[in-house]
């Protein structure tokens, strides 16, 4: 639609008084004779003619995007996404850590969480570190996973439980058993105890969970010495791609049917989808299958992961 010469004049210096001078609608409509619902219409007209464009000017614009299309692709409730600019992989691990402490902190806030779980690897310790000091004595958190040996104790599901209940200056559960165990035996013995079966059952009643995910091929398991090369071709064989708290999952999000499964100890991925917000704390591209699968088989509600990962999330099938 052609614009004549006066109603284009009158667009610019509209416009120009509220986007160039910051005069509110109310102070243009005064100077120019008319109300302040003909000043509005008057600014959409200059945004649909394009004698105006407005252009955000900001790196988050970009990250803001891709969490749109993310919560749109999933159905997720909620996703952050950290800008990797200029970051080193360590910046970017803390990166995120950060944004899954704040984005915790604001949830707690809002949501009246008496009981926390949390599970365990580097991501979610890096939440923990920059968690600030809190005040939630009312509130209990509750490890999900058994321990990981003594190696790497700092991203053990128990201390970063012990952890975050010094900074909220609250109690905590532990889970004084191994993650994966020898036998199915051993494993039916250890959760018959009262004070194993006593937490075990604390975690099907979370109301928040955190969450981190693994690659079984490039993860902290086979790092750690849970996950040995015979495990790996076996996994692969029968296309296990990710694991939540040593459980694992093949492509579509589904649980696997293998012995290894039977030697855990950690919530079940079944009961995991019971707990009212699940949050995944996640980076790294080499998990992009992992979650992927994850979104798919509906673990998560919340996921809190970089740029680069999101990216690919979009790409992925």
């Amino acid at each position: 639609m052609v614009v004549g010469w006066e109603e284009r004049r009158q667009l610019v210096k509209v416009a120009n008084l509220y986007y160039i001078d910051g005069w509110t609608q109310e102070q243009i409509a005064r100077k120019v004779g008319v109300s302040r619902p003909i000043i509005s219409k008057l600014l959409q007209k200059a945004r649909d003619y394009k004698v105006v464009e407005v252009y955000i000017k900001d790196e988050n614009v970009h990250t803001v995007d891709l969490e749109q299309q993310l919560e749109r692709k999933y159905g997720l409730k909620d996703v952050i996404i950290v800008s990797t600019v200029g970051l080193t992989p360590e910046m970017i691990k803390r990166a995120v850590g950060l944004a899954g402490a704040y984005y915790l902190s604001k949830c707690l806030k809002k949501k009246n969480v008496k009981r926390l779980g949390i599970f365990w690897g580097s991501t979610l310790a890096e939440l923990v570190k920059e968690y600030p000091f809190d005040r939630r004595e009312e509130m209990n958190i509750v490890p999900l996973v058994g321990g990981m040996g003594t190696k790497h104790v700092e991203i053990h599901a128990n201390q970063l439980a012990y952890e975050l209940a010094k900074k909220m200056n609250c109690t905590c559960s532990y889970l004084y058993a191994p993650a994966i165990v020898e036998t199915k035996e051993l494993k039916d013995h250890l959760v018959a105890m009262k004070e194993i079966s006593f937490v075990l059952e604390e975690g099907k009643e979370v109301d928040v969970a955190l969450i981190g995910l693994g690659n079984p091929y490039k993860g902290s398991m086979r790092a750690l010495g849970y996950l040995h090369d015979n495990d790996l071709k076996q996994l692969r064989k029968i296309g296990v791609v990710g694991d939540i708290g040593s459980r694992f999952f093949d492509k579509s999000g589904v649980a696997i049917e293998h012995p290894l499964n039977d030697k855990v100890i950690a919530l079940s991925l079944e009961q995991l989808k019971e707990i009212r917000e699940v949050i995944g704390v996640i980076e790294g591209t080499h998990k992009v299958e992992s979650i992927n699968a994850a979104l798919k088989g509906n673990y998560l509600d919340v996921l809190i992961t970089d740029e680069q990962t999101a990216i690919k999330l979009l790409e992925a099938k």
